[in-house]
């Protein structure tokens, strides 16, 4: 059975596939990869901080200024899984370091920005360079790492990812705390364009190249309908703060609608022998594919958007500074870089029952900082948080890198590219909604309570139901492993010639 599925062009190849020979620079070019996927990442949150002092010096109405955030993370998820296709089919290299010149040009471009204007259309093509250097990440480790290695490595990307997300806020309030002054916004811009161009000239040189025999199409009628679906979906959420939920909520249908037809004629193409933009396969055979996007999707909803609602609680509540506000929540970016080097060693051993313990830890944490905000004396509590918080960043470190590790280390490195952007464009939905949702629902408990506290655990709230229903389901996943495994002890003929267990082993 596993010969006709391979046949049949299955992508049932596991991790070690033929003909794997480890680059000898694989571990330098590795951290060439991750700084760029920091800088990416981080560009989503750190901008954050600054929108009052943009807006302010830019003569910016609010709206106008919002899209500063909101069209980069737009554009970013428009482009992943185009760009991680594009990387499988022509040279996964060669797109990284256009991207990441590209990136690096925008940047200065924003920096340099004389008017709003210019600002959001410069904040629209740095998400595209992002959108189309982010796939290429994840791609390149699978490329470049198998084994035990490919765990460790893919702990190193995940605690970037955690970081990163986490660090925005504190990293923005650093630089203007640094870069004192009405033009000191610019610098959130520019600090990029250093250690862009530095790991440019690294990568170039550490990069491993690849030779393509042949050079598949590009499946265009796939991407206007995942742009089309991916659009009507994030647009209403880019749009929340000046009303797009309600105006624009028919275009949540509609795009549910083109998300579907995209699916459909991606099954056409397998049927036709014609290479989809997103081969279907990945759910369907690909163990831990669909069930580790998912598990991102939810978790992503609440991650994302909790660190908004700190931030207008720590600097509108209780009239912290900026990187005063960064500094209350940066015991849970420690927690979750520490945690996400380590668990790249646990994974193998411990396989999802750590993303079951990581997101059970989160929990906690979270849940009990919105506890202690809430009633322990008012000067006291940002201390008293702290260390749960800790715990909550621990926990996002058993997630995050996990969870990614698991996804992607049974996808066949031809379509590592695609399936990394899938992940990550299910993770960009999921951090959408939750930026959106979270401050909103902040904001309409304020306007009829005036109270910042209870505002900050309503907030907190949702975002944890976001994230117990990835533990719902990391719970059902690490179940039917157990049974998998119980099943496999006592009838290990029978197993043994099943296909899907096969695949596993």
């Amino acid at each position: 059975m596993t010969a006709s599925a391979s046949a049949a062009g299955d992508p049932a190849p596991g991790p070690q596939e033929a003909g794997y020979e480890p680059d000898p620079q694989r571990w330098r070019a590795l951290w060439v990869t991750l700084v760029a996927g920091f800088m990416s990442l981080l560009d989503v949150t750190i901008v954050a901080v600054a929108l009052p002092t943009i807006q302010r010096e830019l003569h910016a109405s609010a709206a106008q200024v919002q899209w500063v955030v909101s069209g980069y993370a737009l554009t970013f998820a428009l482009a992943l899984v185009t760009a991680g296709r594009l990387g499988d089919a022509l040279d996964r290299r060669r797109i990284f370091l256009l991207a990441l010149s590209g990136f690096v040009l925008c940047s200065a471009a924003c920096g340099a920005a004389p008017d709003i204007t210019l600002l959001v259309v410069a904040r629209l093509a740095q998400g595209l360079a992002a959108g189309f250097m982010a796939p290429q990440n994840s791609a390149l480790i699978q490329q470049m790492f198998r084994g035990a290695e490919r765990g460790r490595a893919f702990g190193f990307f995940g605690a970037t990812v955690g970081i990163s997300s986490a660090a925005g806020p504190i990293t923005g309030g650093a630089i203007l705390a640094l870069a004192s002054g009405p033009q000191g916004w610019r610098w959130i811009f520019y600090v990029n364009v250093p250690i862009g161009i530095l790991a440019v000239l690294l990568g170039r040189r550490l990069l491993p190249r690849v030779r393509r025999s042949a050079r598949g199409r590009l499946d265009v009628a796939g991407v206007l309908l995942l742009g089309l679906g991916v659009l009507a979906l994030m647009y209403p959420l880019v749009q929340a703060d000046s009303g797009g939920l309600r105006r624009l909520w028919w275009l949540f249908p509609a795009g549910a609608a083109v998300l579907a037809a995209f699916t459909w004629w991606q099954h056409r193409l397998v049927a036709r022998g014609v290479q989809p933009l997103l081969d279907p396969r990945l759910f369907s055979t690909v163990r831990g594919y669909a069930v580790g996007a998912g598990i991102g999707t939810l978790y992503f909803v609440g991650f994302s958007g909790v660190w908004l609602v700190f931030a207008l609680f720590y600097q509108r509540g209780l009239d912290f500074s900026p990187l005063r506000s960064g500094l209350a929540v940066t015991p849970f970016a420690v927690g979750s870089a520490s945690a996400a080097v380590v668990s790249g060693r646990l994974v193998e051993r411990f396989g999802r029952l750590l993303t079951v313990c990581g997101l059970a830890g989160v929990l906690a944490g979270l849940g009990g900082a919105a506890l202690l905000l809430r009633f322990a004396p008012l000067h006291m509590a940002p201390w008293l948080a702290a260390p749960v918080l800790f715990l909550g960043g621990i926990g996002s470190g058993f997630v995050v890198s996990p969870n990614i590790t698991m996804t992607l280390r049974d996808v066949p490195v031809r379509m590592a590219g695609a399936a990394g952007g899938a992940l990550q464009t299910g993770q960009r939905l999921g951090a959408a909604l939750g930026t959106a949702a979270l401050p909103g629902l902040f904001y309409l408990v304020l306007g009829r309570s005036h109270d910042y506290r209870g505002a900050l655990v309503t907030a907190l709230g949702a975002a944890l139901v976001g994230m117990a229903a990835s533990l719902a389901l990391a719970t059902a996943d690490w179940r039917r492993d157990r049974r998998t495994n119980r099943s496999r002890r006592k009838c290990p003929e029978e197993v043994a010639n099943d296909p899907v267990h096969a695949r596993q082993t």
